[in-house]
């Protein structure tokens, strides 16, 4: 067993504090006990990122970029003690983990090229021998509240882009799984990122609040359940900060008459039970266009659901490990006991599955509902489990009507050979991401991330160019230069 610590001014902190037990969710053991920050350790965390920001923005960008180029090789020098780290403590497995890093480092490749990013633009003459132009500054001290699900991806989708514009950081990762982001910030200071610049706070609701109302913390990033993303939003918001909350999702899957289907069946396992289910893009409702396609659907992935290798996520050919808490394997269930109950039909049932091996692990089979009707709570709510869903409906334009009458709008995507009914899906659907024969799809780097409705509250998305405005603010110079000045002028200038 051993002790989780803060990261806080380039070393590892403990504390005396309220401790909370981390899980190998693969096994249900209680492998090691994080620390609850007060106010004292916030105060510690935002004192030493205060302390360094005035030297770190002053730094030229290209230098920033350097040592941020060195942090990339040295995240994928140590990719694999990363992923087990996430693996151990969250249960996914290796290949997965690997993979979400690979996704987060593909971010701080992205980062590298800030001093092109933070190119101003420039006017001559807006006016009579006057200039404008602009520039982006940094706004400070940010913060970062990461979910258990990505420990490791989303805070590199966060801090370096932050980092690399100027601004100094604080990160408040899950206290399920929140030994990788510490070893991450490790590597930041081997990478030459001075001590300061990025702190890692451990806590759970107090920290948060602590964090979201202190005067000093001038930008909040979070990735989190709609309910939480709404409170972050809402007291970030009344205490001034600019915030982009990330909430909750239900990405529907609309498969066509035409569609591949082996390779749609392939692409919905992957999407609805890698990882367990635990991802904010995991596909969760099928919506099958005509009844027979449904059916065909259902009898197809009856075999595969059952055939699903469970187990630790660092043996080999496992392909779903456990979910991340005895307390959310009891949510899921309770979800699926509900569907039950609200009339839908139970096709495949996992809620019973053990493992041999691990009988104390928090493992689940994939379940499978059909029957599916709007109104009922396992549609309307996010499990965040392996749960799929299957809702049959007559035609196309049903198809677009259900999926933009939910109240989420993260993902979505869509199956066919048709390129019409694929174009007119990506204008009309009212979601912030969209695959067409594509079942996740995040956007790569270079892009930006974010959903629509009830999964985002903000204007603001993540990563790509997006993440710059959110991380800077704009400064615009009118600038006049002559020998003399002529006169007094008492009326707004014109162009």
């Amino acid at each position: 067993m051993y002790q989780i610590a803060h990261f806080i001014d380039g070393k590892r902190i403990l504390s005396n504090t309220k401790t909370l037990e981390v899980y190998n969710p693969a096994t249900g053991e209680i492998i090691a006990h994080v620390p609850m920050a007060d106010e004292e350790m916030i105060e510690k965390a935002v004192a030493s990122a205060i302390a360094a920001f005035p030297k770190w923005s002053a730094i030229t960008a290209l230098k920033r970029s350097r040592m941020i180029s060195h942090f990339k090789e040295l995240l994928e020098k140590h990719i694999n003690e990363l992923a087990q780290l996430i693996t151990q403590e969250h249960g996914k497995t290796l290949a997965d983990a690997k993979g979400s890093i690979q996704r987060g480092i593909d971010v701080v490749e992205f980062s590298c090229g800030i001093p092109n990013y933070l190119k101003g633009s420039h006017s001559e003459n807006v006016s009579t021998n006057i200039d404008m132009y602009s520039i982006r500054q940094p706004l400070g001290v940010c913060l970062g509240i990461t979910p258990f699900n990505f420990p490791a991806m989303i805070s590199l989708w966060m801090f370096p882009l932050a980092i690399a514009c100027g601004n100094t950081f604080i990160l408040k990762p899950s206290e399920k799984d929140p030994s990788v982001v510490v070893r991450i910030a490790e590597l930041a200071i081997e990478a030459g990122i001075p001590p300061g610049v990025i702190n890692v706070v451990q806590g759970d609701k107090v920290a948060v609040d602590l964090l979201i109302s202190h005067p000093d913390i001038q930008a909040v990033s979070s990735v989190g359940s709609t309910p939480v993303a709404q409170h972050i939003y809402k007291t970030s918001a009344t205490y001034g900060k600019r915030v982009q909350a990330f909430g909750g999702a239900k990405n529907h899957c609309v498969v066509m008459p035409d569609a591949d289907l082996e390779t749609t069946i392939n692409a919905i396992m992957g999407a609805a039970f890698g990882s367990a289910g635990e991802r904010c893009m995991a596909i969760s409702v099928i919506v099958a266009v005509g009844d027979s396609l449904a059916d065909t659907l259902i009898e197809k992935l009856i075999p595969r659901i059952h055939a699903l290798k469970i187990g630790k996520g660092d043996e080999p050919d496992t392909e779903m490990g456990p979910l991340i808490t005895q307390m959310h394997l009891e949510k899921v269930k309770y979800y699926v006991d509900l569907g039950l109950q609200e009339g839908a039909k139970l096709i495949v049932d996992g809620r019973d599955y053990q493992s041999k091996a691990h009988p104390n692990g928090f493992y689940m089979g994939g379940c499978l509902f059909d029957q599916v009707k709007l109104h009922m709570r396992i549609y309307q709510e996010e499990i965040f489990g392996p749960v799929l869903l299957v809702i049959r409906v007559a035609d196309f334009d049903d198809a677009i009507q259900l999926v933009n009458d939910h109240p989420y709008g993260n993902g979505t995507a869509i199956f066919t050979r048709d390129g019409y009914i694929a174009r007119t899906y990506a204008n009309k659907i009212q979601v912030g991401m969209v695959g067409i024969n594509v079942p996740i799809p995040v956007p790569a780097a270079y892009h930006s991330f974010g959903g629509w409705k009830r999964s985002m509250f903000g204007d603001i998305t993540m990563h790509g160019t997006e993440s710059i405005s959110f991380y800077t603010k704009l400064k615009t110079i009118t600038q006049h230069w002559s020998q003399t000045q002529a006169h007094s002028e008492f009326i707004m200038p014109t162009h």
